[in-house]
């Protein structure tokens, strides 16, 4: 037998549940409980009403209120389940209810009249009343739980199996008994009408329980089938209580009574008292039905023929007793006797419709098998296949009929049997409710002698197993394809970063784990940017793919070395086992520079162009417990600190290179609540005029005063954060804060406008808005002239259309423009040229060097001309020593700001300072520069009324 079979001819295991525990349908503890005080309660009632209960008295009691209380009990547990539970089966539970509350009553009636009363029942009282409606509620609620019919002729069938029940149990009872009750001579028509209708409800509902009993619903058939078997032994007991013999014998309390008591019972316990079984439990309890419906149909298939049975044995009877036949037997006889010939007929041309339609679904399916594409297979439990699909020979290349009678373990691959093995061992270990199909796949030996990668979908059948086979070499192939793409850089199919990482946390886990001689090299191209600006970007991909293949062949075998993006490498050199870490750190070091003169050497790209890159290495070593993650951010921070020293170089990682980060990172963390904190504050350094000493403005600065004290500038704090949402909140808070304070000056008398240094981008940007400038200067009422924007931003990307576009704007609400940082960069000459400025600040590097260079006063001679033959007003920012002061004034500067003269002052200190309103200027004679007011614009406009 082939390993397959093997596992196919074992019994599979599970599904019968654990050992202690109940199974499927199998009662729990609680359950068996209320079974067992069931039978308990039930076996004391029958032992006390055989034995008389030891007093008539007693006995009455018990056999009246005895049963209302039983029958109270089943209504109220039906009732209360029938609240709780909401489903299809919830209103036959409510009728069931209210059928035993019928009964209860009817049965307090008695009680009153034989215990309360002691006197004996009256033949027509309200009781028969309470009797007679026990039925009709309980017939309807069994049809509510019978399986609802999908088609007319089933409701037909349906109507036609109770009448031949009925029918029949009539047409019998009435032979035996009825007919004697029905030739009432003496009685009254009411007292016999109502000894009719007793007998006459019973036959209804036992024909209603024998036809639930082959068409009940599946949902719950345990309370289901409880409540029938409680219904029954009523009926049964009425039966008995109907037939002459013993009704003029009865008495209360009475052994039939106990029948009654524990029909009440049964019917209590019925919803609760059944546990409720899981959906796989239940799939598995439809299953084994499912197996034993043929003897279910059979036995349903002969309720019409027993049923014309038993209504001749009723004619029979009346015959073999020499009566005469009675016209009710007959014409009841009659009518079940066309009611079979009917359901007969009915089910004759269901049968042919059934068959032509069963006729046309197998030639539909075997159409659809044989035109398949997938393979399907049957194996049989001994492993060998007993039927093939002709898709065979198109997908395997090979003949069904070759296949046929083969093992299953021959055509597949032998390093995939094993895995094929335990998938079908543990696939028939598990419930089919559970698991109903498994996927294989594996490879299957083809007619080519080639293997395919075939997958599978298994079923279960008959103790052996269906294949659904296909061909996903394909698939699998283009997987293969698509995983390696995921893993692999397309440029240079080095390994990327995902493929990098996985490595690096292979590299320190399992074996070499406590490996401190493992090594991440982040390797990084220097001068590459502009290779791409000047060659283009083929010469930069050709460089990169020749960098790769250097990278790949300076690395061992066993390293390995991947592009993380851009010009970004990485290499993975794992460890030898060596414990003595300084030649460990001392062998990679030589291996990085060489790494690094091997990158360095020249290339030829784009047709032969030569260029040359350098390569910043940063080297970090494995330590015990480190994360895949850590190893790589510190070999980046060893690689940065290699391009901050000068590039061209290798670094290895310290822990203070984290510090610093860390250092940085927490600083711009409290940086983004410092605002929200309070901890900024507004300085202003006095902007001095040149030719009177006096403040013709003051220049708004922002500090930082952190919470441990450290007072940080604008450069500093800025430098460590990259959130522009924070820089533009800032930038704000500096622009109302400002305002708002120069406001106030000019509302006591101090009408020094205010200088707030804003980026180009930031004027630009959708965040400042310019309805929100003209909005703060009319809220705050600052005269018109009182607000100078100054523009500090030399990126060449700004627009300068748009720029000029929002500084005419800003000019028109009278704020004035200067050109912050003349004499550095680019930009100048652009911005003079389109931009409306009013004045011109000098870049701190021109003042710096003014007094000490010939060449920088030449410069700045000439900026200043160009400055005064524009109209421009001028102002030295940095001016720290009276030479330069001098210089400065000689050369023709209007204004000037720095430590010369003030520092940042607070607002107290500003405000004494302008009351004073002069600083001692260097030199005797004041230079009166141009002929125009300082800081004024001959385009401003007063700012509109709040």
């Amino acid at each position: 037998m082939s390993a397959p079979g093997a596992v196919l001819a074992r019994r599979p295991v599970g599904g019968g549940g654990d050992r202690g525990h109940p199974g499927p349908g199998r009662p729990g503890f609680g359950s068996l409980l209320a079974q067992i005080a069931l039978v308990v309660i039930c076996a004391g009632y029958t032992t006390g009403a055989s034995l008389g209960w030891g007093s008539p008295e007693l006995a009455l009691f018990m056999g009246d209120f005895g049963l209302s209380v039983a029958a109270l009990v089943a209504a109220v547990s039906c009732f209360l389940y029938g609240r709780v539970h909401r489903g299809s089966a919830r209103p036959a539970w409510l009728l069931f209810a209210f059928s035993s509350f019928m009964a209860s009553a009817g049965n307090a009636v008695w009680g009153w009249y034989e215990v309360v009363l002691r006197t004996e029942v009256p033949d027509s009282s309200i009781a028969d009343l309470f009797f007679l409606l026990f039925a009709p509620p309980a017939i309807v609620g069994l049809l509510v739980l019978a399986k609802k019919p999908v088609t007319r002729a089933g409701w037909v069938c349906l109507a036609l199996d109770a009448w031949l029940i009925g029918g029949s149990l009539l047409t019998l009872s009435w032979s035996l008994a009825l007919a004697r009750t029905a030739h009432f001579q003496n009685e009254p028509v009411a007292q016999a009408a109502l000894s009719l209708a007793y007998p006459l409800l019973d036959i209804v509902l036992v024909s209603m329980v024998l036809v639930l009993h082959f068409r009940r619903s599946q949902a719950n058939r345990s309370a289901t089938n409880t409540a029938i078997a409680a219904l029954a032994l009523t009926v049964l007991c009425d039966a008995l209580f109907t037939s002459p013999l013993l009704r003029e014998n009865y008495a209360s309390g009475q052994l039939l009574d106990a029948g009654w008591f524990a029909g009440s019972l049964l019917l209590a316990y019925a919803p609760w008292g059944v546990r409720r079984v899981p959906d796989s439990a239940a799939a598995v309890a439809r299953g084994q039905w499912l197996h034993s419906r043929p003897v279910a149909g059979s036995l349903a298939a002969l309720t019409p023929y027993l049923a014309a049975a038993v209504c001749t044995l009723g004619i029979l009877y009346n015959v073999v007793e020499g009566r005469r036949v009675d016209r009710v037997v007959v014409l009841t006889g009659c009518t079940v006797v066309l009611a079979l010939v009917v359901r007969q007929g009915i089910m004759l041309l269901d049968n042919i419709a059934l068959t032509h339609e069963l006729a046309q679904k197998e030639n539909h399916f075997r159409s659809l098998v044989q035109g398949s594409s997938d393979v399907i297979m049957i194996a049989a439990p001994t492993g060998i296949l007993r039927y093939v699909s002709p898709a065979a020979s198109g997908v395997y290349g090979r003949d069904a009929e070759e296949l046929i009678g083969s093992e299953l373990a021959s055509l597949i691959h032998p390093e995939d049997l094993g895995a094929v093995v335990h998938e079908v061992r543990r696939f028939l270990a598990v419930s089919p409710a559970e698991e109903p199909t498994t996927r294989i796949e594996c490879r299957f030996r083809s007619g080519r002698g080639d293997w395919l990668n075939v997958e599978s979908t298994v079923n279960r059948h008959q103790g052996g197993l269906i294949f659904n086979s296909r061909d996903v070499t394909e698939r699998v192939r283009l997987q293969a394809q698509l995983q390696h793409n995921a893993e692999h850089d397309p440029l240079t199919d080095l390994p990327n970063r995902a493929l990098f990482t996985r490595r690096v946390r292979q590299a320190l886990s399992g074996r070499r784990a406590s490996d401190p001689g493992t090594a991440v090299l982040f390797i990084d191209l220097d001068g590459f940017k502009g290779v791409n600006d000047r060659l283009g970007h083929q010469a930069g991909d050709d460089l990169l793919v020749q960098a790769a293949r250097r990278l790949h062949d300076s690395v061992r075998a066993g390293d390995t070395a991947a592009r993380l993006g851009g010009d970004e490498f990485a290499a993975l050199i794992l460890g030898d086992g060596g414990r003595d870490q300084a030649a460990r750190q001392k062998q990679v070091q030589e291996i990085a520079d060489r790494l690094r003169l091997t990158l360095s050497r020249p290339y030829r790209v784009d047709g032969g162009n030569e260029v040359r890159v350098a390569a910043s290495i940063g080297v970090a070593f494995a330590e015990p417990g480190i994360e895949a993650g850590d190893l790589l951010r510190n070999a980046d921070l060893a690689m940065y600190r290699a391009k901050a020293a000068g590039k061209d170089r290798v670094e290895l990682y310290a822990p203070q290179m984290q510090a610093e980060v860390v250092r940085r990172t927490e600083l711009a963390a409290r940086l983004r609540t410092a605002l929200h904190d309070g901890e900024f504050a507004l300085l202003h350094q006095p902007v001095v005029d040149l030719a009177t000493g006096r403040i013709s403005a003051v220049s708004a600065q922002a500090r930082w005063r952190s919470a441990q004290g450290i007072l940080f500038t604008p450069a500093e704090y800025l430098r460590v954060t990259d959130d522009s949402e924070r820089t533009a909140e800032l930038g704000r808070w500096l622009l109302e804060e400002a305002v708002e304070q120069a406001a106030e000056r000019a509302g006591i008398g101090h009408r020094a406008p205010v200088s707030i240094r804003l980026s180009a981008r930031r004027l630009l940007d959708r965040s400042l808005p310019l309805g929100s400038i003209e909005s703060l200067l009319a809220r705050h009422g600052l005269p018109s002239g009182s607000l100078i924007v100054e523009l500090a931003d030399s990126d060449p990307r700004i627009p300068l259309d748009e720029l000029e576009q929002r500084l005419v704007a800003l000019r028109r609400l009278g704020v004035r423009i200067a050109l912050d940082g003349f004499g550095s960069g680019h930009v100048a000459i652009n911005a003079l040229r389109r931009l409306p400025v009013d004045i011109l600040k000098l870049d701190r590097g021109l003042v710096e060097g003014v007094v000490e260079s010939a060449r920088l006063r030449k410069i700045t001679r000439g900026v200043l001309r160009i400055a005064d033959e524009l109209g421009m007003q001028t102002v030295a920012e940095g001016v720290d020593v009276p030479e330069q002061v001098i210089a400065l004034r000689a050369m023709g500067c209007s204004h000037a700001q720095g430590m010369a003269f003030s520092g940042p002052l607070d607002e107290y200190r500003l405000r004494r300072a302008l009351v004073r309103d002069e600083y001692p200027l260097p030199g005797a004679v004041p230079v009166r520069v141009g002929n125009r007011p300082p800081f004024r614009s001959n385009t401003e406009t007063s700012v509109p009324p709040t």
